[in-house]
């Protein structure tokens, strides 16, 4: 499993090819036993096979061909919807119409998505997260009809690989890791933390492509602007209230 993990690369091509659904089963038991608040599982996973639902879905992730292509799509979904109406039909009052209950029950479900990442990659199988799903998350409550307490926070395509990637860099140990209390980067750290990212043969072709300086600038100008991050931010703080998750005391968002 360890060999797994370090050599996790992210899919984009897929072969035409279904997946066994003994090893779906497989998956999603693997994500149901991922760590939980409480072991109250406040998520689901919505499993999406049918074309027509799969092109909805395209729709909703920007146009990735990947979420056409891909034999399967897994929607992860904070949910305190099932454990709502637990709790009343046992006689129990429950208080989780805010903003924490949303974290919560957000944090459940990707600790799931990545279980099941992982045993999908264990099997044989290629995966991608989807960061579009919080950017589109009213369109996904449309699509897969999520009820009020429902919330849409991450999704998986997974199939059997149709491309062979190399692995994408990743910041060495001293960039993540703080011993004992937080320690705050000089401006040599920086430099040292993301050098090997800033002179990549990657880097250098994005630079050249978008006529830019720096790498940091093809994050800030291109890939996340803060216009984009604003505006998606209103639109997912809006689904969470809309979705049973911000009490009144807490106020408009």
């Amino acid at each position: 499993m360890m060999n797994t993990i370090t050599s996790h690369k992210t899919i984009r091509k897929y072969k035409d090819e279904p997946i066994d659904q003994s090893l779906l089963n497989t998956v999603i038991k693997a994500a149901s036993r991922a760590s939980t608040t409480g072991n109250m599982q406040v998520y689901s996973i919505i499993m999406t096979t049918d074309k027509q639902i799969k092109q909805k879905l395209w729709e909703a992730h920007f146009k990735q061909d990947m979420v056409l292509r891909a034999p399967v799509i897994l929607t992860f979904c904070a949910d305190f919807n099932r454990f709502n109406k637990w709790c009343l039909q046992r006689k129990a009052e429950p208080g989780y119409d805010n903003f924490l209950s949303f974290f919560t029950a957000a944090i459940d479900a990707l600790l799931a998505a990545q279980n099941a990442a992982l045993a999908a990659e264990a099997n044989g199988l290629g995966i991608c997260y989807l960061g579009t799903t919080t950017y589109n998350a009213d369109m996904i409550i449309n699509i897969l009809d999520l009820p009020s307490g429902v919330v849409p926070v991450t999704t998986l395509v997974a199939g059997y690989p149709d491309e062979a990637p190399g692995l994408t860099d990743r910041l060495p140990l001293e960039g993540i890791l703080h011993i004992d209390k937080y320690r705050d980067y000089t401006p040599e750290d920086i430099d040292r933390i993301y050098n090997e990212k800033d002179h990549s043969q990657l880097t250098q072709q994005l630079l050249k492509e978008n006529n830019l300086e720096t790498l940091a600038q093809i994050f800030t100008q291109k890939r996340y602007t803060k216009k984009d991050n604003e505006y998606f931010s209103g639109k997912l703080l809006d689904v969470i209230k809309k979705q049973g998750f911000w009490d009144r005391e807490m106020g408009t968002v």
